[in-house]
């Protein structure tokens, strides 16, 4: 017999916004995470206005905004000599019209509290999933690294580009010609938060204000880590330097303080089997660039619970409901992951295989141009596309 209404695999964005939004509609919850806890580096922190949107509709909007964050109202890229204005996040027609920069770790926290609100809802971290249980044609719930199993009348594979669910179903890969180097580097406590960008030389370097210290993104071909790093910590400082003289590198000692994320750009063509359901990274996997993988994880969230939690939360079978939500989802997906293609195709991949930028790509000279071409790029990434409101059920009765 199950245990819960729902188990969802994975404590990032995607799984404990799912969490939250299945147990406010009654459902009993149960989250694992594979982590002992969420303070880990190196993941986005970009808080999206699809997502405040989001947030707005649970009426949690204004607590999120009391914890520490930065306001980014536009884009510019510093290209061949001059900063390029790119997108404009301040005219989008929405209740928080500008990208928030938060730490993910706090994210995480914020979206566990709102969670427990709800009785309904259970976390147990450091619980690594060692696979499904397969009953009668159907996954029935998981089995844990230490052998313990826990049923549930569905499950939600929300644990990223790593999920086992991704070899039990098709995956479509799509071209990524980069990887990211990350690493911190130590700096002083500033009033205000910054998003810079330094390109040139072959190399991008994207810096993001930590208070007290740069979480930097060393953008390289893809491929090229391994021999960068035989090379020595040397010769990848002095790379850093041509294209960030300002930085200060100090606290880059050895090649143990750089940490690579191996980025790829697919999805799958199928996202459940009976009794499970993928979203987020475990669907599609996106490229880092605007920061957009981490909002499409929540759209898919909040769709997934328009659709399941209501019927789900009344003991009904929802199997046939599952393929609504790659449906739903799957337009978004797409067309997202092809702005990724163009951006990587006409911008990062002429920055990457060459040393001088001598023309800069016309569609960046007409974002700056014209500032309501501006608009486009502000959406897409600001809002996405076919962006969900929660229309999931809240329980009338919370204890």
């Amino acid at each position: 017999m199950a245990e819960f209404d729902l188990i969802v695999a994975g404590g990032g964005p995607a799984g404990m916004m799912a969490a939250l939004l299945f147990a406010r509609a009654g459902c009993k919850v149960k989250v694992l995470e594979k982590h002992p806890d969420f303070l880990h580096d190196f993941r986005g922190d970009t808080v999206h206005p699809s997502t405040m949107e989001i947030l707005d509709d649970l009426g949690i909007l204004n607590r999120f905004l009391e914890r520490p964050h930065t306001k980014i109202r536009q884009a510019d890229l510093p290209l061949a000599g001059r900063t390029w204005k790119i997108a404009d996040f301040s005219r989008l027609r929405t209740v928080a019209p500008f990208i928030a920069l938060v730490p993910q770790w706090e994210f995480l926290d914020f979206l566990r509290e709102e969670a427990r609100a709800y009785p309904g809802f259970t976390m147990s971290m450091n619980s690594r999933i060692a696979g499904f249980i397969e009953e009668q044609g159907r996954v029935a719930g998981v089995r844990l690294a230490n052998g313990r199993e826990l049923r549930a009348r569905l499950t939600i594979a929300a644990d990223g580009r790593t999920s086992i669910v991704r070899n039990m179903l098709h995956v479509k890969v799509l071209a990524a010609p980069m990887d990211i180097l990350w690493f911190s580097i130590g700096k002083q406590k500033s009033a205000h938060g910054e998003l810079k960008f330094a390109i040139g030389g072959g190399a991008i370097v994207v810096l993001m204000d930590r208070d007290t210290y740069w979480q930097c993104a060393f953008v390289i071909p893809k491929g090229h880590a391994e021999s960068l790093v035989a090379d020595g910590i040397s010769s990848i400082r002095e790379t850093l330097r041509e294209v960030a003289p300002d930085l200060d590198l100090g606290d880059l000692q050895n090649e143990s303080d750089l940490n690579l994320l191996n980025v790829s750009l697919d999805r799958l063509k199928r996202w459940h089997l009976p009794g499970l359901l993928a979203i987020g990274d475990a669907a599609h996997s996106m490229s880092p660039i605007g920061g957009v993988g981490i909002s499409l994880a929540l759209q898919d969230a909040v769709a997934a619970a328009n659709i399941l939690a209501g019927p789900l939360s009344r003991g009904e079978n929802v199997e046939p409901l599952l393929a609504r939500v790659r449906r739903r989802r799957m337009l978004s997906t797409r067309i997202l992951q092809r702005v990724q293609e163009i951006i990587q195709d006409w911008i990062i991949w002429p920055v990457l295989r060459s040393d001088r930028i001598e023309r800069v790509p016309l569609i960046v000279r007409l974002f700056d141009a014209l500032p309501a071409l501006r608009n486009i790029p502000g959406r897409l990434m600001g809002l996405g596309v076919r962006r969900e409101r929660v229309r999931s059920p809240k329980a009338s009765r919370l204890s």
